[in-house]
């Protein structure tokens, strides 16, 4: 639940920078969030927002939150090929994030906002700059989020993918949506069971 104290952050920040309320400030990080992507994307294309100030504040929070998670250290050292962080937001952030949970030497390379000239997942175009600055075949990835939404121009590309469903999006009521491949609400216990060895 890091996210509810990155949204109280963004919400603060819209509105001492944009002097308005809460609720209007509520609303207007809701609102660039469904339109753009994110909020930083709507806040930079209405508002000529610098991002790095923005994101240098918005991640500015308590880490305590987090615990190391040795089942999904485990299973991702198991799981064979190349592994990269895709996130909206930034390296340092993720690299926190990653260190808390234990992580921090997981992955083989990350692709932020930064790198994705601040056009965020799920813009069809930060899938294809992935895959081109990481010489990532498609066909032979797999792609996980906990965005539902975020799957869709994966699955375009002929990525496998799995919804991490932790509440966040709901993806459907009584169906999984044909760009999801696999649904799972514990990652690291799914790898395990994948990989053949069930947590």
């Amino acid at each position: 639940r890091l996210f509810d104290l990155i949204e109280a952050r963004m919400t603060a920040w819209v509105m001492a920078t944009l002097r308005v309320d809460r609720a209007q400030a509520d609303r207007l990080r809701r609102d660039y969030w469904a339109r753009y992507g994110t909020t930083l994307a709507g806040l930079m294309a209405e508002h000529g927002v610098d991002p790095h100030d923005f994101l240098s504040y918005v991640h500015d929070i308590d880490m305590a939150r987090l615990t190391a998670d040795p089942d999904l250290v485990a299973a991702l050292d198991r799981l064979p090929g190349r592994k990269f962080v895709f996130t909206n937001g930034d390296e340092s952030y993720a690299r926190r994030v990653l260190d808390r949970i234990g992580l921090a030497n997981a992955f083989d390379g990350m692709h932020d906002i930064h790198t994705m000239d601040y056009v965020p997942k799920p813009d069809p175009s930060a899938y294809a700059k992935l895959c081109a600055r990481l010489d990532i075949d498609p066909a032979k990835a797999m792609f996980a989020d906990d965005m539902a939404r975020n799957l869709v121009p994966a699955k375009a590309l002929g990525m496998v993918t799995i919804w991490v469903d932790n509440g966040s999006e709901q993806a459907g009521h009584t169906h999984v949506p044909d760009h999801i491949d696999y649904r799972t609400t514990d990652i690291a216990r799914w790898l395990h069971e994948i990989l053949g060895d069930p947590a």
